[in-house]
């Protein structure tokens, strides 16, 4: 049995009716360049939203209102507002003045719509304290952030974001400039330098006012939405978290085994989450992508006994001048693999020239995106279109090796 001559009736197998042996491998090409997407973007966007996470701080702890679930997930309530935190909780956490607790930001969000250029848009607004840069790592760009007495006073000070800056007021210098929030102006005090694109919270669009003017002036709230804790070492983190709950656990009367109120959680604890979300998410979609495969597995299939029967002559004869079973059976099992080896190697380009395309389309959108094609998506891709070959070419395979030598002879 020569491995080269089988090759070559591979090849020529396909090129002997191309356009079925194009739609034969369609399938093959689809479901390959389709794994291969999945697993490689799956990669990449796993990675840009660690990386969103990391660069929030893996030293940040997050305390949310509310209460888990009996599967320890936030409950949800539609159409519910949470208030059980308030601006009194933040304050007593920091006059706890813990060792391990750097600095802490509380925050009340909100919503108007604005027009700029005669076109409206929607924005979000923040009610913050004035360790907000502190505990995001943010740094100003123009003129400043607001001071402790801003932040309790119900001053109408604004910081903008970035991009929203330069959408309201172009190249002009927004320093003193007004703004106006649910149709009361404000005096713009300062700009936040660009941290780009985001996946979670993009400070580059947002503004942001004193908290106590969001409660008091615009939102008429006595609740804050949630609160962020910068911790001196991380490796403390879980008993900082252990700490903060027992301030708020007596701050909110809550008894003995009572549940929380409250739900506190670290950025290692949303890493793990996240992780675990999207290698879930990505072997759903590979196997979703996989169907194609099977679809294409019956193509190669349909493919090879149709090629038994035009070469039943071919195979009669190398039969009758001493051909074993095994050596037929071998020789389509090699042709079978050629054609979805050929077929994943195309689908594996095609993979590459559109994630290629993606990244250009994603990263144009001013994403921190970066290109992880896997060497593993890589070899998987080759050796499941070797796999397929083998799988879906047994049947055709010994259906050749079974022909009666005499009958093959007879074949017209």
């Amino acid at each position: 049995m020569d491995i080269l001559e089988s090759i070559k009736n591979a090849w020529q197998t396909i090129t002997r009716a191309k356009t079925r042996s194009f739609l034969t491998m369609l399938g093959i090409i689809i479901g390959i360049s389709a794994v291969m997407i999945v697993l490689s973007v799956g990669e990449s966007v796993q990675e840009l939203i660690l990386d969103e996470v990391r660069s929030v701080g893996s030293d940040l702890i997050t305390i949310l209102p509310g209460s888990l679930d009996e599967d320890g997930r936030p409950s949800l309530a539609f159409g519910a507002v949470k208030t059980s935190l308030k601006y009194e909780d933040g304050e007593a956490i920091m006059k706890s003045d813990h060792q391990n607790i750097h600095s802490l930001a509380m925050y009340l969000t909100g919503n108007d719509v604005i027009s700029i250029d005669g076109k409206m848009k929607g924005i979000t607004f923040y009610g913050t304290t004035a360790s907000y840069p502190e505990v995001q790592d943010s740094k100003i760009e123009k003129g400043r952030f607001f001071t402790k007495e801003e932040e309790i006073s119900n001053a109408r000070v604004v910081v903008l974001g970035g991009n929203i800056a330069r959408e309201i007021f172009g190249d002009n210098d927004p320093i003193g400039q007004k703004v106006a929030i649910k149709k009361l102006n404000f005096n713009v005090i300062g700009v936040l330098e660009k941290k780009g694109a985001s996946l979670i919270q993009s400070q580059d669009n947002d503004l942001f006012i004193p908290i106590s003017t969001a409660q008091n002036v615009i939102l008429g709230v006595n609740h804050i939405n949630f609160i962020r804790v910068r911790v001196n070492d991380i490796n403390s983190i879980d008993f900082t978290i252990d700490y903060i709950k027992e301030i708020l656990r007596e701050r909110h009367n809550i008894e003995y085994l009572k549940e929380d109120d409250f739900i506190i959680a670290s950025t290692t604890d949303a890493l793990d989450t996240i992780s675990l979300i999207t290698d879930a998410l990505k072997f759903f979609l590979t196997a979703v992508a996989a169907i194609s495969l099977i679809v294409g597995g019956f193509g190669i299939m349909n493919i090879m006994l149709a090629t038994v029967k035009e070469r039943t002559k071919e195979i009669g004869l190398r039969r009758a001048i001493g051909a074993k079973k095994k050596e037929i059976t071998i020789q389509f099992l090699i042709e079978s693999v050629t054609i979805t080896f050929i077929s994943g190697i195309i689908g594996i380009i095609l993979g590459i020239l559109i994630l290629i395309l993606i990244s250009i389309i994603i990263k144009s959108l001013d994403y921190n995106w970066t290109l992880i094609i896997s060497p593993i998506s890589i070899l998987l891709g080759c050796l499941t279109s070797i796999g397929i070959g083998l799988i879906f070419g047994i049947n055709p395979a010994k259906k050749a090796a079974e022909l009666d030598p005499i009958e093959a002879l007879r074949y017209e």
